[in-house]
């Protein structure tokens, strides 16, 4: 965590908090800094804007997706999304998806994307089946 400014009694009419409410906060996650700015019920979280939390392993993907869709709503999301239980959007993906995705052979990677599109939390021992051509 790093700075906190509160809202002060100034611009309430304009902003409508109540003074010493979070007005920003700065954080870091793996060296990248951000600012998360309390705007109210006037911003709403959308997919347009989502963390991705990138897996190496199934026990990760399961670990990350468990944890941040806990109060969440997991049921509704597609392809390694998921929202938190503030409506943020998060995208636990495993690197293996990326590599498989990416094989110069269109067909398997064309299998993956097959696979990949049926699921939710993503399920890499499926995807490697599904780019070998096994049925699922």
């Amino acid at each position: 965590m790093g700075a906190v400014a509160r809202y002060g009694k100034e611009g309430h009419d304009v902003h409508g908090q109540p003074a010493g409410a979070v007005m920003t906060a700065e954080f870091e996650l793996e060296g990248q800094k951000f600012v998360a700015l309390n705007g109210g019920p006037a911003f709403k979280f959308t997919e347009a804007i989502s963390f991705q939390v990138s897996c190496k392993t199934q026990e990760e993907v399961d670990h990350y997706w468990e944890k941040l869709s806990a109060g969440g709503d997991r049921k509704a999301q597609q392809c390694g999304w998921l929202k938190d239980r503030f409506g943020v959007s998060w995208q636990v993906i495993p690197t293996a998806l990326g590599e498989l995705l990416g094989d110069k052979d269109r067909a398997k990677a064309g299998r993956v994307m097959n696979a990949m599109l049926q699921m939710k939390k993503i399920d890499i021992v499926k995807l490697r089946e599904a780019y070998r051509g096994e049925a699922a």
